[in-house]
């Protein structure tokens, strides 16, 4: 997910080479007569490369469709969570249980957002950069998440499941889920999903240079190659090319295009594409007849109508129409988003049972609260952890050797 990303860009100083190649001021010239000494050409000083400003709405949307996973977590389905509750949450939340089993498909919005950023991040950068800019920024909340959930589910007095200390330390390096372990943080398998999706793009785009022309390839090929990997019905192209996820990544990179350039139609084209391919995808995935077996009721309109929402939430930052929302706040907010995101669904188990269960806590309160505590643990590995390890560990893997 990269869910979880910086949002600003560089860009190429406009005027930058036509200063470097600027004509010797009035009154220089480069050569003299007589005994006078040769005088070289001045230079005039480049200009230093700009950056695109923040756009802080993205990190709103990465916020919000944060909390909607923690709604569908919450609330939203059975599982480990009814043990926390005491009963099911479809008790505790007679009337927004349905609502909130629309929460999961915060994870495509995620999705769509990561195309959108990595395309943005990755533009102009070396495979290097590229590579110590994803692991910084991935890795060291996700060690503390999974060191703290470890030592919180080892506890007596919690009811959970640990998994094995051998299964824990494969956890560290996040090829659990391909290696077939059990996965300490349940949501770490939308991390194994945005780790192939870096890869794609960086042996694709990153590696060769990413130019308008080479990402529009990459998005198309990719398109083309996810159909023929669901009609083969092949392990192996399904692994590498992540038929039902890839179109809203794609669709993510083709708004990022749009941002650049909102007239260009191919860049549109590719939007559209993956809008009706994803929906599909999500309606397939999540949507069942209604069955009192299952514990979500979603219809088929709901869902294709969220995941429209998260299309048309990411073009509206891409053309420009929430610059408005660029409160310092939102900053902060898209900071908490990728901690907030690791340890809010095992260790939301803990804190519901301690404050609905222990303290007597009624649901509607209990939710909120599970909510807070947990964006008050991302704030201190935000700033205990990745604010002290992020910049050392992209510095570490930045330098050539």
């Amino acid at each position: 997910m990269s869910a979880v990303e910086s949002s600003t860009a560089p860009t190429s100083s406009a005027g930058a080479v036509a200063s470097a190649g600027a004509a010797p001021s009035a009154g220089a010239s480069s050569t003299e007569t007589g005994d006078s000494a040769s005088v070289p050409p001045r230079i005039a000083p480049t200009a230093p490369k700009k950056h695109a400003p923040r756009l802080r709405a993205l990190d709103g949307l990465r916020l919000i469709a944060a909390l909607m996973v923690a709604a569908y977590h919450y609330g939203g389905r059975d599982g480990e969570v009814s043990g926390a509750w005491g009963t099911s949450p479809r008790l505790q939340f007679p009337t927004l249980h349905t609502w909130f089993a629309y929460g999961c498909l915060g994870v495509q919005i995620f999705f769509v957002i990561s195309g959108f950023v990595i395309c943005m991040s990755g533009w102009g950068r070396s495979l290097r950069s590229f590579f110590a800019s994803r692991v910084s920024r991935l890795m060291p909340a996700y060690w503390a998440a999974i060191v703290i959930v470890t030592a919180v589910f080892a506890l007596p007095v919690v009811a959970y499941h640990a998994v094995s200390p051998s299964d824990a330390l494969l956890n560290l390096t996040l090829m659990q889920q391909p290696l077939g372990a059990d996965r300490v943080l349940g949501v770490c398998w939308t991390l194994w999903a945005e780790v192939r999706f870096y890869a794609l793009f960086a042996l694709c785009v990153v590696l060769p240079g990413a130019t308008r022309r080479r990402v529009i390839l990459f998005c198309a090929s990719w398109t083309l190659a996810a159909a023929i990997a669901q009609a083969a019905r092949e392990p192996l192209l399904d692994l590498i090319l992540m038929p039902e996820y890839a179109p809203f990544f794609i669709g993510g990179i083709g708004l990022y295009l749009v941002h650049r350039d909102r007239r260009d139609a191919y860049a549109w084209g590719i939007v559209l594409v993956s809008w009706l391919i994803g929906q599909h995808y999500a309606v397939a995935e999540l949507w069942h007849a209604p069955d009192p077996r299952f514990f979500s009721d979603r219809s088929a309109t709901g869902i294709i109508l969220v995941v429209t929402l998260g299309f048309v939430a990411v073009a509206a930052v891409a053309l420009g129409r929430l610059d408005r929302a660029n409160w310092p706040w939102l900053t902060v907010a898209g900071a908490l988003t990728y901690p907030f995101y690791l340890v809010h669904e095992h260790l939301g188990w803990v804190a519901i049972k301690a404050y609905h269960q222990g303290l007597g806590l009624p649901s509607y309160a209990t939710a909120p609260l599970t909510v807070v505590t947990m964006l008050t643990l991302a704030r201190l590995l935000n700033r205990l952890v990745e604010d002290r390890l992020t910049p050392r560990l992209r510095s570490a893997l930045s330098k050539p050797r």
